[in-house]
């Protein structure tokens, strides 16, 4: 870990695309990127890759998962 990152002290916001895949986005950035929304959470970058961790337990994207699933019934 370089200095940088040991002295982050921002603000991130959990984020979400269509596809149900997560990042991260610095709250002070003006807007988030087309596609992505909100999902309520937010704090330091550890504790929002933590939360990200926690909920996000299928790495596939949501479109493979509805695709595999058709084809499995």
């Amino acid at each position: 870990m370089n200095n940088n990152e040991q002295n982050d002290d921002t603000i991130y916001l959990v984020v979400v695309n269509h596809e149900e895949q997560y990042s991260i986005w610095a709250k002070w950035k003006k807007e988030l990127p087309l596609g992505w929304k909100a999902v309520g959470k937010e704090g330091t970058k550890d504790e929002c890759l933590a939360y990200i961790e926690e909920v996000w337990t299928d790495m596939r994207p949501l479109s493979l998962r509805q695709a595999m699933q058709e084809t499995s019934t």
